[in-house]
């Protein structure tokens, strides 16, 4: 008869499921606590790493929390919690590429802090009731999202909230105009049809422009910002000028 107990043990370790460390906090709070090889044998960067602070009832995040996890965490769970307008811890979380906010309080004035790394970002069900200026404002704080969920706010209009086809279309074209980047929002993925005609729609000043495609010191974006907010407020198409018969592209 044939040893198979060293075969077994090799199957054991080959499958061996990432251990989840739990903080103090409380039992839905996990970690991955080991680095992942590589094929050439090298590990990956520790801001691979996945948190979970979900249903925790947490009005601010623990020190001990951003102490111990703040730069080595690649994806941030945070959703059914109560965070409104005090997210600048966020700005401890530098290395995070995804981020969890659903059913959160988010409103129309947040302001995240500047997170350059992060693609993705959940906001389903807070309350953001208008676009502006929580579009713009997200903007200057990641540029570089490619992913955004806001479904189940006032300010997406959609079948979870009783929004008509031409309000979802208004918001969903006045988004995608803010994010050059962006290849999926909501429910589905953003064409080129909609990127041309959020263009049209919704035109950028010439600044925004070539800060798209161009570096710009960061000086000139602050003073560009700041008259921006003095001078000037896009606003949606107006529902009811919204001819039934126009061709927009989903």
């Amino acid at each position: 008869m044939f040893d198979l107990s060293h075969d077994l043990e090799s199957i054991d370790d080959a499958e061996e499921v990432e251990e989840l460390a739990m903080t103090s906090l409380a039992k839905l709070v996990f970690v991955d606590t080991h680095s992942r090889s590589t094929q050439n044998g090298a590990t990956e960067s520790e801001s691979d790493k996945a948190l979970s602070l979900a249903f925790e009832n947490l009005f601010h995040m623990p020190f001990d929390i951003i102490e111990t996890y703040g730069s080595t965490l690649g994806t941030l769970d945070i959703s059914y919690n109560k965070f409104s307008r005090n997210l600048q811890f966020l700005a401890e979380f530098d290395n995070v590429t995804s981020l969890n906010l659903d059913h959160n309080n988010i409103d129309s004035y947040t302001i995240f802090p500047p997170l350059p790394k992060l693609q993705l970002l959940w906001l389903n069900h807070n309350k953001i009731e208008d676009l502006y200026p929580f579009v713009k404002n997200l903007r200057a704080s990641v540029p570089n999202l490619r992913y955004l969920c806001m479904m189940g706010n006032k300010a997406a209009p959609s079948y979870l909230n009783g929004g008509s086809f031409y309000e979802y279309l208004q918001s969903r074209l006045f988004v995608i105009s803010w994010f050059p980047h962006l290849v999926h929002l909501d429910d589905r993925a953003v064409t080129p049809e909609q990127r041309l005609e959020a263009k049209r729609l919704f035109k950028r000043p010439l600044f925004d422009q070539i800060a798209e495609t161009t570096q710009v010191p960061e000086c000139l974006k602050h003073l560009h910002n700041k008259m921006s907010s003095i001078l000037s407020k896009p606003a949606l198409p107006v529902r009811s000028k919204v001819p039934k018969g126009s061709n927009f592209i989903i």
